[in-house]
């Protein structure tokens, strides 16, 4: 078991908190930007 705290983590550019890997990202996380849909909206915003 991995804890969460062991898993690898970005900061997003638009609300500039940390946000942690999932598993639906583990295909794509090199091209994982944002840490939500919110903040991937506010980013096209601007």
């Amino acid at each position: 078991m991995v804890r969460k705290s062991d898993l690898p983590q970005k900061t997003c550019p638009v609300c500039q908190r940390p946000f942690s890997w999932r598993k639906k990202w583990e295909s794509v996380w090199d091209e994982v930007i944002y840490c939500s849909k919110r903040c991937r909206g506010e980013a096209k915003k601007s």
